[in-house]
C-alpha cells in the first residue's frame, strides 16, 4: 500500500559523505588544538570547543541522519532538539554558577 510518505527517495553522492567526513576530521584535530592553547580549561577554551562540537553535530544531522533532504517536519523536531539541548545547557551552567551563592557543607 502506497501512502505517498515512502516515495520520497534521494541519493546522495559519496563524494558528499566523504567531505564530511573530513570535515569532520578537521574539526576532530581543531577540537584537540583548542584543548592544547594557552590557559587551557579557560572560558575561552570551552566556548570554542562547544562551537566546534555544535558544528560537528550540525553536519552528522543534516548529513548523516538525512534531516538535510527531509520535510519541513523533520527539521522542525530537529530544530526542537536542539533547542531542548540549549534549554538544559543554560540550566545546568546557571546551577554550576551559582553554586557559590549559598554556602554547602562539603561543597568548595
Amino acid at each position: 500500500m502506497n501512502n505517498g510518505h515512502d516515495t520520497h527517495t534521494h541519493i546522495v553522492p559519496i563524494k558528499v559523505y566523504l567531505l564530511v567526513y573530513v570535515a569532520l576530521l578537521v574539526l576532530l584535530v581543531a577540537t584537540v588544538g583548542a584543548a592544547y592553547l594557552p590557559g587551557h580549561h579557560t572560558l575561552l577554551n570551552n566556548i570554542i570547543a562547544l562551537t566546534i562540537a555544535v558544528v560537528k553535530a550540525v553536519l552528522v544531522v543534516l548529513y548523516f541522519m538525512h534531516v538535510r533532504y527531509s520535510t519541513r517536519l523533520t527539521w522542525l523536531w530537529a530544530s526542537a532538539g536542539f533547542f531542548w539541548l540549549l534549554i538544559m545547557f543554560i540550566l545546568t551552567l546557571g546551577d554550576y554558577f551559582t553554586r557559590h551563592w549559598v554556602p554547602v557543607q562539603g561543597w568548595e
